[in-house]
């Protein structure tokens, strides 16, 4: 009985969801450089899929945040979990930022660059410069705080459902045993968006298709040529940071990075495919919950993270920065470079919640540093659609990573247990650890 399922699923490769946004993401590239005005007529399909995905968000992230507090009981616990959370992502943020200023600078990609401000299209460069104006401190934290309890819904801020969350799940500890069972509730709520997420990612194949189709079609495989170094060694930081950085962290966890890489392995094609890491959350999500992390750690861990521990946007801010110095022909000495990583760590902080977010955060960055017109950032707006998708698989390895190094400083001791290839990323069953 077991032989006669085993070798149909051996066969059935082109079914696995991996596999079908892998060949979608290569048809997509040929569509867009081949028939470049039919790449870009398929853009709907891509941005489809991506408001599709962000639709579910807010209410997953709700439900599993609540539910993750709640379920400590004790609040202690919570500040216990918070307090080591934070710490985790300022101490490898850091080594982020210092990694791409360390590469950037030992491999120069913006040297021998002849940059004239006169002769470029700076328009979409002022934009963004613009809109990173209006995201001040203070505006920043203001906007944490929705205007209505449904309007952080319905604008999809990713903060702003946190701070509801965080507020609701302490009202339901408060409640003792008169909240439980709202919190059981919000636990069937959550596993009805999960199911309706599973649906929708099965078009994923689509929406990889249009989104890549678009970009290689808008922007052309020559738009990188003179920027390919600077691509490529961001590229090969990114690597660095992964298999060594976070490599040596899963080693002190017993772990390796390459079963941690294959058991997320569709998650990261989602992300290559749509450029946007919100599509792999519900995913990655459930994934940890399965390799062994407790829930209330997942619920904690991976959605703050997606606000406070961007690894892929630190070694992109830092890189290109430094590039537009090196292309400008601005000198920068130890101490500004050091300056620029401490502005860094600030205003990547800003970046979720708003649309072209890396590239915003950028602008943000580069107005505090003296020198650089801010102009300059035309020289990097035809690539950034492809350097956003490195930076988005950063960011989702780099949050799971930290999920599991919370859970095993809370003693849990998760395993990474490759997901069986006949599977979809999302497991529509009873999770592996339920906290009631």
């Amino acid at each position: 009985m077991t032989n006669s399922k085993s070798k149909p699923e051996s066969l059935s490769w082109y079914r696995l969801l991996y596999v079908q946004v892998l060949l979608a993401v290569a048809l997509g590239i040929l569509v867009g450089a081949l028939f470049p005005d039919a790449g870009k007529s398929l853009k709907p399909l891509g941005d489809a899929f991506i408001k599709l995905v962000k639709m579910l968000i807010a209410p997953i992230i709700f439900c599993t945040v609540v539910h993750g507090i709640a379920s400590m009981g004790d609040l202690k616990n919570l500040g216990r979990v918070g307090a080591k959370t934070l710490f985790y992502f300022e101490v490898v943020s850091t080594l982020a930022l210092l990694i791409g200023l360390v590469v950037v600078n030992l491999l120069q990609p913006g040297n021998g660059i002849s940059f004239d401000p006169e002769k470029l299209d700076a328009k979409k460069a002022i934009e963004f410069a613009k809109r990173a104006e209006t995201h001040s401190t203070v505006e920043f934290l203001l906007n944490i705080i929705p205007n209505s309890f449904l309007g952080a819904f319905a604008t999809g801020d990713l903060l702003q459902v946190l701070l509801l969350a965080i507020l609701t799940a302490f009202a339901l500890s408060g409640l003792g045993e008169r909240g439980k069972p709202i919190l059981h509730g919000l636990e069937r709520i959550a596993a009805v968006f999960f199911a309706v997420m599973a649906i929708v990612v099965r078009v994923a194949p689509i929406g990889a298709l249009g989104a890549m189709a678009y970009t290689v079609g808008e922007f052309g495989l020559k738009a990188l040529e003179n920027l390919v170094f600077l691509m490529v060694a961001f590229y090969i930081t990114a690597a660095v940071f992964v298999f060594g950085v976070l490599g040596l962290i899963l080693r002190g966890l017993g772990l390796s990075i390459w079963d941690y890489l294959v058991a997320i392995r569709e998650e990261i094609l989602l992300v290559l495919g749509t450029s946007s890491s919100e599509t792999a959350l519900p995913g990655l999500m459930q994934k940890m919950e399965k390799m062994g992390c407790s829930r209330s750690t997942v619920g904690l861990v991976i959605p703050t993270g997606y606000s406070f521990n961007l690894d892929g946007t630190n070694i992109y801010l830092t890189m290109a920065v430094i590039y537009l110095a090196q292309a400008t022909g601005t000198k920068l000495d130890l101490w500004q470079q050091l300056g620029i990583l401490a502005i860094a760590m600030l205003t990547s902080k800003g970046a979720s919640g708003v649309t072209g977010a890396g590239f915003v955060t950028l602008a943000a960055t580069l107005q505090a540093v003296p020198g650089i017109p801010i102009e300059s950032l035309a020289l990097l707006v035809g690539i950034d659609r492809f350097m956003s998708e490195g930076r988005a698989i950063t960011n989702l390895i780099g949050n799971g990573v930290a999920t599991l190094v919370i859970s095993h400083w809370e003693g849990d001791r998760p395993q990474l247990r490759p997901t069986p290839t006949s599977n979809p990323p999302i497991d529509l069953g009873e999770p592996d650890h339920p906290k009631d």
